[in-house]
């Protein structure tokens, strides 16, 4: 079970969920979403992890800043919240943007990650446009289960329109290939065998790019891994993190379905 938590950060009142005990592990979700659509994932990772699920400013349940954070801003309110909570550092998990942000803070400051899953990392260097990712995002709608299409569309009023274009126009705009190179900490890609905005290729160039990477396909899933197959991503999450700490035997596990 993960309890609501909460803290003045940089004068915004920010919110997150926390439960289950062991080594720390960040959740981070994508544009215009909470945390919500992370916690069936979160929560089958709690008897092995002290899982956080933060709603960076501007999303869910925190503060609204003054202006819309972009990837490069989400990522230093992440490292504040970091401070705030007392985690000097921790392995994280990430969905769409999200992973965006967990690769510019692991570039920037590497002392802090431990750890990298990205799921459905964000954004295609072959078609970084907005009428392109929308089509996609729109196609990708229909391979998601019901209940995640009602929980995104009620975070977005709350985001509001004029703060998501904003986003989405630092989301085009930011090189996450580029940056990848820098990343010093192991890295696993998980991709939905169907995720229509995010393709093999493009997942598979992106895990060559860092140090220590590896990629994982979960078969029959959109983009949103962690949502519509929470057991499956809890399961190459945990084996890989496992790994890391304990050697080779763990990885790859035997299977990537639920």
């Amino acid at each position: 079970m993960l309890r609501s938590e909460h803290a003045l950060i940089g004068g915004l009142r920010v919110h997150w969920r926390t439960g289950g005990a062991g080594e720390p592990l960040v959740l981070v979700h994508g544009i215009g979403v909470s945390g919500r659509y992370l916690l069936p994932t979160a929560a089958r990772l709690t008897d092995g992890f002290r899982v956080y699920v933060p709603d960076l400013p501007g999303s869910g349940r925190s503060d609204r800043p003054s202006r819309p954070l972009g990837v490069r801003g989400a990522a230093r309110a992440l490292a504040a919240w970091l401070d705030a909570t007392g985690i000097d550092n921790a392995s994280f998990l990430g969905n769409s943007m999200g992973c965006q942000i967990l690769i510019d803070l692991a570039a920037a400051a590497p002392e802090r990650v431990q750890a990298l899953v990205l799921v459905g990392p964000t954004v295609d260097s072959e078609a970084r446009s907005f009428t392109r990712q929308a089509w996609r995002l729109f196609v990708d709608m229909f391979r998601e289960p019901p209940s995640l299409i009602r929980i995104v569309a009620s975070d977005y009023v709350v985001y509001g329109p004029r703060r998501f274009m904003a986003t989405a126009g630092s989301v085009l705009a930011d090189r996450p290939e580029d940056k990848a190179r820098r990343v010093q900490a192991p890295t696993l890609i998980v991709r939905g065998e169907r995720d229509a905005l995010v393709p093999q290729r493009f997942a598979a160039e992106l895990m060559a790019r860092f140090a220590d990477g590896q990629l994982a396909v979960v078969p029959g899933a959109p983009h949103a891994v962690n949502y519509a197959e929470p057991l499956a991503l809890a399961r190459l999450t945990s084996s890989f993190l496992s790994e890391r700490s304990t050697g080779p035997s763990a990885w790859p596990p035997r299977s990537t379905g639920s």
